[in-house]
């Protein structure tokens, strides 16, 4: 009995050396983690005292741990853009969107639409707004519709109010001018730069009216 005894002791005693705690491991990866995020945003954006642009958004995140730093906007952003005088000059909207403001470059993804105050949209699943260089630029399928033409390619680049802008690799329409009216002495050439040239309507010829007969 005193073996058993014995035995039964040595038993639990091996048991309790042996037994591990389980826990889960430390997390080191401070990557995911915002340092603020907000809901139902609608505020002003400025830059060295001048306001930029407004922001709407339902999630905005702010990450300071990731390199490079960057503002997070996973449930779609809208943006209006102003001049130096507070003129709205566009409006921006996307699916998705990301800030980098240590390198002042906006990410746009996921059906990004752009109108400026001189009637055109731009359409397109992504589009990159760089604050140093001042001006857009996409390098995946891109729409331009204006009053005067359509065009669309792969690759597009703009200055910031979209005044002046490339599409390569494009297809295009055009409008038809009517051969009656005449064309301004001092027209203009259109500021952007397409791969694709502008179509001139071709002349009308007039047949001879015959003179009537006098009896």
């Amino acid at each position: 009995m005193r073996c058993l005894l014995v035995a039964i002791v040595a038993l639990m005693v091996f048991s309790c050396s042996e037994e591990k705690e389980h826990t889960a491991p430390a997390i080191h990866d401070r990557d995911s983690v915002s340092m603020m995020t907000s809901y139902g945003v609608n505020t002003l954006i400025s830059d060295s005292g001048v306001i930029k642009y407004k922001i709407v958004t339902e999630r905005w995140d702010v990450n300071t741990v990731k390199n490079p730093t960057r503002w997070t906007f996973i449930c779609g952003i809208f943006m209006e853009q102003f001049d130096e005088k507070f003129n709205i000059q566009a409006y921006i909207q996307a699916d998705t969107a990301w800030y980098y403001d240590q390198i002042k470059l906006w990410e746009l993804r996921g059906r990004v639409r752009v109108r400026n105050v001189n009637g055109l949209h731009f359409t397109s699943e992504e589009l990159f707004w760089d604050g140093m260089k001042h001006e857009f630029y996409s390098n995946m399928l891109s729409r331009v519709v204006t009053p005067e033409r359509t065009l669309q390619g792969t690759y597009f680049r703009s200055d910031e109010r979209m005044i002046h802008y490339t599409v390569s690799n494009s297809k295009g329409s055009f409008v038809k001018q009517d051969n009656n009216a005449a064309a301004p002495a001092d027209a203009q050439a259109p500021k952007d730069t397409t791969s694709t040239p502008v179509l001139r309507p071709a002349a009308t010829k007039h047949a001879a009216t015959p003179k009537p007969q006098t009896p």
